[in-house]
Formats: C-alpha cells, sequence, structure tokens
C-alpha cells in the first residue's frame, strides 16, 4: 500500500494581499511577474477592505500576506479578528512587514499567525523571500 499523498507541487494560490503602501502591492507583483509565479493575487489596500473580501466568501484565499502598520485597523487587531472567526481561523497567514520589534513579532505568534517576515530593503533580499515564502504555501497540505 502506498501511504504518500500525491499533490501538485507549487501549485497555484489565491492570495490575499493587503497592504496600504502602493510601491509594495507594485513590488510584491514584479516579483511574481519576475519569476513567473501565476498566482492569483486579491489586493486590498487596508484591513477594512480585507474584510469586507473575506465576509464576501467570493473567494476564500489560500493565502494571506498582510503588512503591520496600517491606518484603522492594523495588522494585529486584523490577525485577531481573523484567527478569531471559525470560518477564517485556518487561512495561513503571514505579515510582510519592516518592523522587526521583538513585540510586535511575539504578539503576532502569541495571536497564531503562520509566518513573520521582515520587507528587505534590498530588493534581491526581498525577492528572495517573497519565492521561499510562496513556494511553501504552495506545496503545503493545508492550503
Amino acid at each position: 500500500m502506498n501511504f504518500v499523498k500525491s499533490y501538485e507541487m507549487n501549485r497555484l494560490l489565491n492570495i490575499l494581499f493587503i497592504d496600504d503602501d502602493v510601491i509594495e502591492v507594485m513590488k510584491f507583483n514584479r516579483v511574481l511577474d519576475k519569476l513567473n509565479l501565476n498566482h492569483k493575487v486579491i489586493e486590498a489596500n487596508n484591513a477594512k477592505e480585507a474584510l469586507s473580501i473575506l465576509k464576501n466568501k467570493d473567494i476564500i484565499p489560500d493565502l494571506i500576506i498582510l503588512d503591520l502598520k496600517m491606518p484603522e485597523i492594523n495588522g494585529v487587531e486584523f490577525l485577531r479578528i481573523v484567527k478569531n472567526d471559525d470560518g477564517l481561523k485556518r487561512i495561513p497567514l503571514v505579515v510582510f512587514t519592516t518592523s522587526n520589534d521583538l513585540h510586535d513579532i511575539l504578539k503576532c505568534y502569541e495571536i497564531g499567525v503562520s509566518g513573520y517576515m521582515l520587507k528587505h530593503l534590498k530588493y534581491e533580499d526581498y525577492e528572495i523571500i517573497v519565492e521561499k515564502t510562496l513556494n511553501y504555501w504552495s506545496c503545503n497540505e493545508l492550503t
């Protein structure tokens, strides 16, 4: 008997990308284009807009990527909302932020974030982080 589950390596993901910085959104999409990663990206300019997308339930993302520093509802508050919702709490959620503050990192992991990545200033480093993150989640059994 073969107990190895077969699955498609690097399958395409539905990604909800939440960032209020237009340049960061463009940078993320540029990396996907450059690496020929054809994941479907749903963009939200802030956490409030992202919550509307999630409540609409037209598309349930396989992965949520968000920034911490956003107006109105910040990333930590968004995490709490999602992780307290039985319909959403199992969606993997990765923080992409410039904050390397230990308090922010610990708070996010306490709430239940799946990963915490720093947005590197050097484009090549950012590209590597995006590629590794998406490659991991595109073959993960949870998504």
